[in-house]
């Protein structure tokens, strides 16, 4: 919604805001006013429209994931790395169920951008593997599935890097 700026600026117009409260004899207010400098300093770290994007996804709602991921207009000027990153990981994963090509393209950016969860991480390079499986690139592939399988502290996608070896053995 406000450029990444605009956001520490209002949290510091916040921060003085409460202590000018504070100089006043309002304590109640001051703290308050330093609680909400919070919410635009979140919102620095962690893009609404990226947020609201996740939301849509675990709902299985691609176009209002799209809706929201449009919103943003220049994501290089508006978005921190980390955030530029995970705008480009939510695309390559709406892209995965139909072109696999732009798909690949908004994975490898993620990856070079960065994602600051590791399951993040090795769900784009599972992605990648399977994008690389279907290119005929198994070496590609091997690679990237045992880059997930190490970033996979959870155990969460052990069944699907088992079935993508398994398809791997039949090429």
């Amino acid at each position: 919604m406000f450029h990444r700026n605009i956001k520490l600026i209002i949290a510091g117009l916040f921060i003085i805001a409460g202590i000018w409260q504070m100089t006043e004899s309002y304590i109640g207010n001051g703290i308050f006013l330093i609680l909400l400098s919070a919410i635009p300093i979140f919102l620095y770290f962690k893009n609404e429209f990226i947020l609201l994007a996740f939301l849509k996804l675990r709902k299985q709602d691609f176009e209002g994931a799209k809706k929201w991921l449009a919103y943003i207009k220049n994501p290089e000027t508006a978005l921190v790395q980390k955030q530029q990153g995970y705008f480009n990981y939510l695309h390559g994963i709406m892209l995965s169920q139909t072109n696999l090509t732009q798909a690949e393209k908004y994975f490898k950016k993620a990856i070079a951008l960065g994602l600051s969860m590791d399951m993040d991480l090795a769900v784009a390079k599972l992605n990648l593997a399977g994008v690389a499986m279907s290119r005929r690139r198994k070496l590609e592939a091997t690679n990237l599935l045992n880059e997930a399988k190490k970033l996979d502290k959870q155990n969460m996608l052990t069944d699907q890097i088992k079935l993508m070896k398994e398809q791997m053995k039949k090429i």
